[in-house]
């Protein structure tokens, strides 16, 4: 297990800042998301591992070893694309065995070396079909097997479910988790899928315009998120806008308790996740009272959209009991102390007082409103 350590790391494209000083310690052994937006400069830092762009500034250490000058194939990082960059003129068998090839081992014992690699990523017997006779996910799974054979210290995977239907993503990601496991290769993500970087990493990184944001696991980035930017990013979090004296925010909704710690002041907004509002429960402590203005099944769960003094609060629950709510019906709901944060709020013209809900050639290297209101009651 190696960890890795990106010093300032900083790109630029001509006058385009790609990545801005970007500070990241990347554990040994674990998978490391790094998530964002299209043109966030996540698919720049990667290349900047794996060695195939050279830094405008700042340092790539894998443990002690500074590799900011050492040539991508000396590394011991090898980069599985988005795009897979098979050779389409040899079969599964022989892309797989390439890198093997490109070092000298004979041609006996890299068949066997890459048979064995594509059974073990579940392409028995596929090793003879050319890429233009294999599924979308069978070539993903070529990609990863051309890597793995090379047995790299530092897996590096951009995007590497987004070509896939949804139903052969979850078995790809399981692939992913289990042969990492099985050899502790550190391993690093790009997605621009929230829910993709929570199943596969232990850690998150969220960048923005080139910049770090917000790391760490992925429980803190729903729960207890850095920026208002960070909150809207990972959808469907109810955002009341407010303005707080210590441990105590005025909103439309009323005064709310926040759990002490939370960032932000004086005007801040409060955010809560769906799934953590309760319906009509004595125990949830806050409480409000407010109008249905719709709701909906949404298969492992229902969600309806409460109208409380102007702000529309988004719940989930865990089964079906919401689908037969209709528009119009009185519903209380519960505001957890524990489950609420607070983030500070960006002072920009047109921002909403409710926000809207969201919810080359191959090779081995490659490429509001702020005062109480006094019509609405919360009771504790």
């Amino acid at each position: 297990m190696i960890d890795l350590h990106l010093e300032g790391l900083t790109h630029r494209y001509g006058s385009v800042v790609a990545l801005d000083r970007l500070t990241l310690d990347i554990g040994g052994g674990a998978v490391t998301a790094l998530l964002g937006p299209s043109g966030c400069g996540k698919t720049t830092a990667l290349k900047l591992i794996a060695g195939l762009l050279s830094p405008t500034s700042g340092r790539v250490r894998f443990g002690g070893r500074d590799v900011t000058d050492v040539p991508a194939d000396r590394r011991g990082a090898v980069m599985v694309f988005q795009d897979h960059r098979l050779f389409p003129y040899l079969s599964a068998g022989d892309n797989v065995a390439f890198g093997l090839r490109m070092r000298g081992v004979p041609r006996r014992e890299r068949r066997r070396e890459a048979e064995a690699v594509l059974d073990r990523v579940g392409l028995h017997g596929l090793a003879s079909r050319r890429p233009a006779e294999l599924s979308g996910g069978q070539r993903q799974r070529v990609a990863l097997a051309r890597a793995l054979i090379l047995e790299p210290e530092v897996l590096l995977l951009d995007e590497p479910l987004a070509n896939l239907d949804a139903h052969l993503r979850d078995g790809m990601r399981e692939l992913i988790l289990d042969v990492q496991r099985e050899r502790e290769l550190t391993t690093v993500v790009v997605t621009h899928d929230q829910e993709e970087a929570v199943v596969l990493a232990e850690d998150i990184a969220l960048l923005f315009d080139g910049r770090l944001h917000q790391h760490g696991a992925p429980r803190t980035f729903f729960e207890r998120p850095a920026t208002e930017r960070t909150a809207r990013f990972f959808g469907s979090t109810n955002l009341v806008p407010g303005h707080r004296h210590g441990e105590v925010v005025d909103t439309p909704l009323g005064r709310l308790h926040v759990p002490d710690g939370a960032p932000g002041g004086p005007e801040v907004w409060v955010t809560v996740r769906p799934e953590r509002l309760t319906v009509a429960d004595p125990r949830a402590g806050q409480q409000v009272q407010g109008r249905v203005t719709s709701s909906s099944f949404l298969g492992t769960r229902s969600r309806a959209v409460v109208e409380v003094a102007g702000i529309r609060l988004t719940v989930d629950v865990a089964d079906d009991a919401l689908v037969d709510v209709g528009p119009g019906t009185a519903l209380t709901l519960g505001l957890p102390a524990e489950a609420l944060w607070t983030v500070p709020r960006e002072r920009r013209e047109g921002t909403p007082t409710s926000p809207d809900h969201e919810p080359a050639t191959p090779g081995w290297g490659d490429d509001a409103r702020t005062a109480a209101d006094p019509d609405v009651e919360v009771r504790s």
